[in-house]
């Protein structure tokens, strides 16, 4: 993604760094314990989707399994607590369930038969209307003793501390062990240990007591031996075992902390003074429907020790009382009543159990219930079969003239004398040409990101302003954008959404913060700023009333200095002039080093060094504030919005700027929740096949981005290969450095792209990362097609798997070998770039328009400083009007008026044949290659073998080949239909001429569709 330039004065600064947690793993325990382990998370069930609301029936009970379920009180203060629960394959118990009994202090418990089951699921109430079904979940419990507290799940028996082995507690000699989990995030901890010559505890151990603020101590009895061998764990299978080696402590008092063992230590907890002050009462909290869903944010509260979670509070509706806990400060509250007033307040509880006051109350009513979608689903089959079709919606079809808008930029940028508002195109005029799409042979679409939007030029989408909300210029009646996922899935047609992790508009985020704007307010500027207008929100369609204005920049007017202004140097003249020759203020716009953005959420910097650690960490242009994407609060709010699009059934991510992202952020936070969220909501099926492919942008001819391994699209295909620290923060300085230590010469390599001489073999992905990547290198390349082929097979070693590359020549930001222009390299050389992509591994990915050579030696972009007409990025409905329809892939059925003519050009015929013998050869889609025994210049031998498909092929684009070593057998040539018997693994190919190629498959179908142009 590249991005307008608007009239703004920027500046640079150093970059700051934030600090979060995470959990540390567990790594390399002894085999017996790891089998204990296995065996004991086996016990766990993942949660269910039901809702303990429903009235079960009680659960049959027999002789068995059985759990015993300690709940903690603290926290929650209720007058009673029931356990409402049902075994595995059983029903639930009557609501609310049965009663617990008191167990020791801040502690209830109930044991519960579970005949033959393994374990159960569970929730709890106060027998009144409140409950904690662990945020909708609901609780999969084992067997044996559990713990549930503030929402972790623990194996423990918190009264009893478990049983220690070893002699008898007696004379013998004592280890007090004080255990730190400052740094870690636990909320319970276990000591699994042997004395010295004795046996290990049962796994996971036995429950250490918290003795003050981030520690935990316990006390073991020796007998005769010394010393002990320990590892910690959180009791949910989060182990901390010295990184392989366990701990060796020996008698006496010692603590262990972030991997230091300090014998003889002194009481870490002798002089601190118990934790009793709670946080502060949270603030601004806002409540929104949104149909029979309320969105609820508030502002962090603050603590001396740090908040650990949030309870919120619900009243309304005929369900009475909920709490539920939040780890982050925004709430999704779905699946309400409709029409219905509820009233919400959150309180924050810090690591001590201190909880604050309720906050002020929320309310919000919520609207009707939306039609229920008609599919939803993702298709779910493997990426590698569909070929992209990449369109930039606003651009490429109107199918609805109400919801077009000019922006402030309308008369500036010359659209206003082409009628060509930059919102144009919208998802009805995309449902009304999917037949054109699929008609072209394309089974996936890839369009550019629908959340709402906010700056002066923002059809693009790149330019998120409320990342929950789809942009209303986007949508009409009838074809929301659920509508259009649905109409492609049943045409056979995937949907590719355009996301962006790294990034807001610069009027921040709806729901995370937006910063509060005052201009200085001249003769000049009076245009362009707007009047505050209470109850008037922007929604990038609304006319907003006063000014009549159909758009609405946010920027507010002031002639003196605002109360509150947080900016540095409001109002003082920056000395430089906007390109009309205005004099620009400090302050005029948001900026990461004006002081308006919290540096907690937002990084305060800008880039200094494109391919340095701060390319991560700051602002990469000045209308794209730069979310700290190490902050967990940030980290939730973008998880929560785009679990709303995996939701409603797309099929695959485009990240956009994904190397600005730390590797590391990804790894252990974007990537997992995708993954979580696409198989609970859809399967596991769908999650192997949910398609994400980032922009991790390198403009340069070389394998490795300027020697920096964190700046090449290859590097981020790969897992982490050591431990860093857990803090996230930290963790991506530590990972930065190390590998841009480690140097190029010492990367992951992978054979997953490669045959093994003629034979296809099992890819190995367990050292995935989840993300798939835009073969940025054979991009650049793409001026000539050779190159391309040379320049990517060179790089393919590198990739975890380049079979899953996404392979273009240009698109929306730039044209091969970093040119700012849509490729002009001439129809003939199109067609030969076309021929390599559809044959060649990677998946074929077309820019809209390219088809016909649209807009060719154009420049793609110039902001609103020419008209969009002029532009790669011009409006392409007027090639497509009349009607089109097609029944199946490739093949037109009917076409009247212009698109009609569109469907006749030459690369239009090229690609509708390469979609279709690409489709009918399983190895140009999911094969591995290589050119061992091959001669030619863009010559390959390619196979995909599963179960009963072995799909065997010779490929030659342009040139003669000659393939040597291959299996004998009888061979047909999908583009001639030529028919070759191979007795002495020997095949020669004359050259088939530009554009053209050459495909023999070992025992295939012959010739597949009809000549053209340059296939023949």
């Amino acid at each position: 993604m590249r991005h307008t330039r608007h009239m703004r004065h920027t500046g640079r600064t150093r970059r700051t760094r934030r600090i979060e947690r995470i959990r540390m793993r567990w790594l390399g325990r002894p085999l017996t314990v790891a089998v204990a382990v296995a065996a004991v998370l086996s016990a766990v069930p993942a949660p269910p989707a039901a809702s303990p609301a429903a009235d079960p029936a009680a659960a049959a009970a027999e002789p068995g399994n059985t759990a015993t379920v300690f709940y903690y009180t603290k926290t929650k203060n209720w007058d009673r607590y029931n356990l409402h629960y049902a075994p595995d394959g059983g029903s639930w118990t009557e609501v609310p369930g049965v009663a617990m009994e008191a167990a020791c202090t801040d502690w209830v418990k109930r044991t519960v038969p579970l005949g033959s089951a393994e374990g159960l699921r569970a929730t709890f109430n106060n027998g009144s209307g409140t409950w904690d079904n662990n945020g909708g979940e609901n609780y999969a419990l084992g067997t044996g003793a559990l713990t549930v507290k503030d929402g972790v799940v623990a194996h423990s028996d918190p009264c009893a501390g478990g049983q220690d082995p070893g002699p008898t507690p007696g004379d013998g000699n004592r280890a007090t062990v004080y255990y730190s989990t400052r740094t870690l995030g636990w909320t319970t901890a276990n000591i699994h240990y042997r004395p010295a010559g004795g046996s290990w505890t049962a796994v996971p151990g036995v429950g250490m007591r918290a003795a003050c603020a981030g520690w935990w101590k316990k006390d073991v009895d020796l007998g005769a031996a010394t010393s002990l061998t320990a590892a910690f764990n959180n009791g949910n299978g989060v182990w901390d075992n010295n990184k392989g080696a366990d701990y060796t402590l020996p008698a006496g008092v010692t603590t262990v902390a972030d991997n230091t063992v300090t014998a003889d230590a002194d009481d870490p907890c002798a002089e601190e003074v118990p934790d009793t002050a709670a946080p502060t009462v949270p603030a601004g909290v806002s409540a929104r429907a949104d149909g029979v869903s309320v969105v609820l944010t508030w502002e962090p509260s603050t603590d001396d020790t740090g908040v650990a979670k949030y309870q919120v509070t619900r009243s309304g509706g005929t369900g009475g009382e909920v709490v539920s806990d939040v780890g982050s400060t925004v709430f999704s509250d779905t699946g309400l009543e409709e029409r219905t007033t509820y009233t919400y307040t959150v309180r924050a509880t810090d690591a001590a159990g201190n909880v604050s006051a309720a906050s002020a109350a929320a309310i919000a009513t919520t609207g009707r219930r939306p039609p229920a979608p008609a599919a939803g689903r993702p298709l779910a089959t493997d990426p590698r079969k569909d070929p992209i079709y990449f369109v930039l919606t606003a651009r490429f079809n109107d199918g609805d003239a109400t919801n077009n808008r000019g922006g402030s930029q309308h008369e500036k940028s010359g659209n206003a004398a082409n009628d060509d508002p930059m919102f144009r195109g919208d998802f009805k005029g995309l449902v009304n040409k999917l037949d054109y799409i699929k008609g072209l042979g394309f089974s996936a679409v890839w369009i550019t990101p629908v959340v709402l939007n906010r700056s002066d030029y923002d059809y693009h989408g790149y330019h998120g302003y409320d990342f929950y909300k789809v942009d209303p210029r986007l949508e009409s009646a009838g074809a929301s954008y659920q509508d259009l996922i649905d109409a492609a899935h049943a045409k056979g047609m995937k949907i590719y959404q355009d996301v962006v992790y790294n990034h807001s508009s610069r009027w921040g985020a709806r729901g995370l913060f937006t910063p509060t704007v005052y201009g200085v307010r001249d003769s000049q500027w009076s245009w362009y700023y707007d009047e505050k207008q209470p109850g008037f929100e922007y929604d990038g369609l609304t006319v907003e009333p006063k000014s009549g204005k159909s758009y609405y920049n946010g920027d507010l007017w002031s002639t003196a200095e605002p109360t509150g202004n947080t900016c540095v140097n409001w109002g003082r003249p920056t000395g430089a002039k906007s390109p009309e020759g205005y004099t620009l203020y400090d302050c005029q716009w948001p900026s990461p080093t004006s002081g308006m953005f919290p540096k907690a959420l937002y990084h305060n910097c800008w880039i200094g060094n494109w391919e340095g650690e701060d390319s991560r960490s700051c602002w990469l242009h000045e209308d794209l504030a730069d979310f700290n994407t190490e902050n967990p609060q940030v980290q939730n709010y973008l998880i929560g919005a785009y679990d709303k699009y995996i939701d409603m059934g797309v099929d695959g991510f485009r990240v956009d700027t994904a190397v600005h992202i730390p590797r590391t952020t990804w790894n252990r936070r974007f990537l997992p929740a995708i993954q979580e969220r696409v198989a609970q909501q859809h399967g596991a099926e769908a999650a192997k096949n949910f398609f994400v492919f980032g922009e991790v942008a390198a403009f340069v001819n070389d394998k490795w981005n300027r020697g920096s391994v964190n700046h090449s699209a290859q590097f981020y295909t790969w897992k982490e290969r050591k431990e860093y620290s857990a803090d996230d923060a930290k963790a991506a300085l530590e990972m930065y450095e190390y590998e841009q230590q480690q140097g190029t010469g010492n990367q992951p390599t992978s054979a997953n792209a490669f045959l093994e001489g003629n034979s296809y073999h099992v890819p190995d992905h367990s050292r995935f990362s989840g993300m798939n990547v835009i073969d940025m290198r054979m991009h650049m390349n793409f001026g000539d097609a050779s190159n391309a082929f040379h320049n990517g097979k060179d790089s393919d070693d590198s990739y975890n798997d380049a079979t899953y590359n996404v392979v273009y020549v240009d698109s929306h930001d730039y044209g091969p070998n970093k040119s700012s222009e849509r490729f002009s390299g001439g129809t003939d050389a199109w067609a030969e770039n076309m021929s390599l992509m559809w044959t060649f591994r990677g998946i074929p990915t077309l820019y809209y328009g390219s088809e016909i050579e649209f807009q060719k030696g154009r420049k793609i972009d110039c902001g609103p400083t020419c008209p969009l007409a002029t532009t790669g990025r011009a409006y392409y409905g007027d090639h497509l009007a009349g009607d089109v329809t097609a029944s199946d892939f490739s093949r037109v059925d009917s076409a009247t008026g212009a698109v009609a003519t569109t469907l006749a050009q030459p690369l239009v015929k090229h690609v509708q044949r390469l979609n279709q013998i690409r489709r009918a050869v399983p190895a140009l889609q999911m094969g591995q290659y290589s050119t061992d025994g091959v001669t030619g210049d863009m010559a390959f031998k390619r196979r995909y073998t599963d179960g009963g498909t072995d799909s065997f092929a010779l490929v030659t684009v342009s040139g003669g080949a000659a393939y040597d070593g291959i299996p004998n057998g009888t061979y047909r040539d999908a583009v001639t239909g030529d028919t070759r018997t191979v007795t002495d693994g020997r095949l020669t190919v004359a050259a088939p001429g530009k554009g053209n190629l050459r495909v023999y498959v070992l025992n295939g179908p012959g010739k597949i569709g009809a000549d053209g142009p340059y296939l023949k």
